[in-house]
C-alpha cells in the first residue's frame, strides 16, 4: 500500500529539508496506523509540523482501512504536545514517559 511509509518535508523556496512526516506501517487489522513526526528546532512555532501533520491525518481519515489514528510522544516535548493537541487529538494516557494520543474517524463525516 502506497503512502504509509514517511516523507520528508522541504521548504518550497530551496528545497531544504526541515523534517519528515509519516506512519510506521499501514493500518494493521483493527484499522489503527501510527502517525509520526519530527522537525528541526529552527522551524518550530510556524505552523508548519500542524499544516503537514494535519494533511496527512486528513489523507489518512479518508481511507477506509483506518479507524483511529494514534501517536506517542515524550511527555516534556512541548512542540509535540502543542501540534498533537491543535490537531484535535486525544490524549489516552501515558506509557513508559512517553503520551499516547489517539483521534478516531468519524463515519459519518
Amino acid at each position: 500500500m502506497l503512502g504509509w511509509g514517511v516523507w520528508f518535508v522541504s521548504l518550497i523556496e530551496n528545497n531544504q529539508v526541515i523534517g519528515d512526516i509519516g506512519f510506521k506501517g499501514k493500518p494493521d487489522s483493527q484499522g489503527t496506523v501510527e502517525v509520526g513526526f519530527g522537525f528541526i528546532p529552527e522551524m518550530h512555532n510556524k505552523g508548519i509540523a500542524t499544516e503537514s501533520v494535519g494533511a496527512i491525518i486528513e489523507w489518512a481519515l479518508s481511507s477506509r482501512k483506518v479507524k483511529k489514528i494514534v501517536a506517542e510522544c515524550l511527555i516534556d516535548n512541548l512542540p509535540s504536545i502543542k501540534v498533537l493537541e491543535k490537531l484535535k487529538m486525544t490524549r489516552t494516557g501515558i506509557t513508559n514517559g512517553m503520551i499516547n494520543w489517539e483521534i478516531l474517524n468519524d463515519p459519518n463525516c
